[in-house]
């Protein structure tokens, strides 16, 4: 199973700016340091959210879970970096109640 409406699915930038590549946020430091290492970067942060939705494209939904909010849904597997490698991450999306239009959550490595 696809991602639904993986065409038009929604990557803020503060998303990408302030938590994925951000290496001052307590949480986002690890994945700003490891997105990093393939060339990702905060003045190109639509390189990144262009490449999760590609990802989403790409990839079979591995995971769903139905919660009180709306449905989560893990895709697992290589994403293309600017710098040529194919790192395996882990992407969480999210559709919330009521609506069609996926949001991004979180991406981070995945063994």
């Amino acid at each position: 199973m696809k991602l639904p409406e993986y065409a038009s699915a929604m990557v803020p930038e503060s998303k990408i700016v302030d938590y994925l590549l951000s290496f001052s946020h307590p949480d986002g430091r690890g994945k700003a340091l490891f997105f990093s290492r393939f060339g990702f970067a905060v003045a190109q942060w639509q390189v990144l959210a262009d490449a999760l939705r590609q990802h989403a494209a790409a990839h079979s939904v591995v995971t769903v879970d139905q919660t009180a909010f709306g449905t989560r849904y893990v895709i697992e597997g290589p994403v293309t970096a600017p710098n040529g490698r194919t790192p395996s991450i882990r992407v969480v999306w999210f559709i919330a109640s009521g609506e069609a239009i996926p949001r991004l959550v979180t991406a981070y490595p995945h063994p």
